[in-house]
């Protein structure tokens, strides 16, 4: 996938990814390429995978 433009967390490096979860163009350093998620996503992702606002039972 081509992606341009800014990263949209720094804004001064080229974006060179782009999140699958939120769509953010982000730069390498903002980007979890294990998870493909911006820095943003992947630090509200908690260990089993779900969100930290996640409702449980």
């Amino acid at each position: 996938m081509a992606v341009a433009g800014l990263c949209e967390h720094c804004n001064q490096r080229p974006g060179a990814f782009s999140c699958r979860r939120c769509g953010a163009t982000v730069c390498r350093l903002h980007y979890d390429g294990e998870l493909e998620l911006c820095a943003d996503c992947a630090q509200k992702r908690t260990a089993d995978g779900r969100r930290g606002d996640t409702f449980r039972l």
